[in-house]
């Protein structure tokens, strides 16, 4: 990226360190709300319609379980691993999720609004419709992933990376971004907020594709 003549650079996000230990299986049934869930493996459960609001996750495991509809408002994932997790409507509005590997999700109308991401890994998969509208992200890095319909409306995004994923149909209306590096994305569709992406850096390319948005925003006709 060039600036006033001057090479600018963009800052990389941080990636997680998870290390996991020894983890107990967790054979309790149910999760409750306000759980403290500590070194704990939750691996092919059905966690449909739980509710876990306000459970704190540390050094947990999360591995292929159903997750349709849970309610994890306001839950703390910390140091944890989520794998091959699959689920309509996940509720994790207001959630914390710091130090978080997210890998080959399959997820769908999942409710992260208000949410906090600090380092973040989000790896393949497919989320349909993620709600992050007025979340903050810090040291976010989304890698061969797919996001189709995304809501990014009014958050605050710090050290973003997109590599290798599809954006498609993403909402940007309102956000504030900072060192956000779109130049990785496979595919950049941006349905709203084009005029959002000042503090981001695209590629000559992803310039041109953008361009009848642009031109839009800033009501220039374009005739041929």
């Amino acid at each position: 990226m060039v600036r006033n003549g001057r090479q600018q650079t963009v800052k990389a996000a941080r990636r997680p360190e998870v290390r996991l230990p020894e983890l107990a299986v967790w054979e309790e049934g149910r999760l409750e709300p306000d759980g403290d869930y500590d070194g704990v493996e939750f691996a092919d459960l059905d966690l449909a319609g739980q509710e876990g609001i306000g459970a704190r996750f540390m050094d947990c495991a999360v591995r292929r379980c159903a997750l349709d509809e849970a309610g994890l408002a306001k839950a703390r994932f910390l140091d944890s691993v989520l794998e091959g997790v699959r689920g309509v409507g996940t509720d994790l509005s207001g959630a914390s999720l710091r130090d978080v590997e997210l890998v080959e999700a399959r997820l769908g109308g999942v409710q992260l609004h208000g949410a906090v991401l600090e380092r973040v890994l989000v790896r393949g998969g497919k989320i349909d419709y993620l709600n992050l509208r007025m979340a903050r992200l810090k040291d976010v890095v989304f890698d061969g992933c797919v996001l189709v319909e995304p809501d990014f409306g009014g958050a605050v995004l710090e050290r973003v990376e997109f590599r290798g994923c599809a954006l498609r149909e993403a909402d940007f209306s309102g956000a504030r971004m900072t060192d956000v590096d779109l130049r990785g994305a496979a595919e950049l569709g941006i349905a709203r907020g084009v005029e959002a992406l000042s503090g981001a850096v695209i590629s000559p390319a992803q310039l041109f594709d953008l361009a009848p948005a642009l031109a839009a925003q800033l009501g220039v006709r374009v005739i041929a």
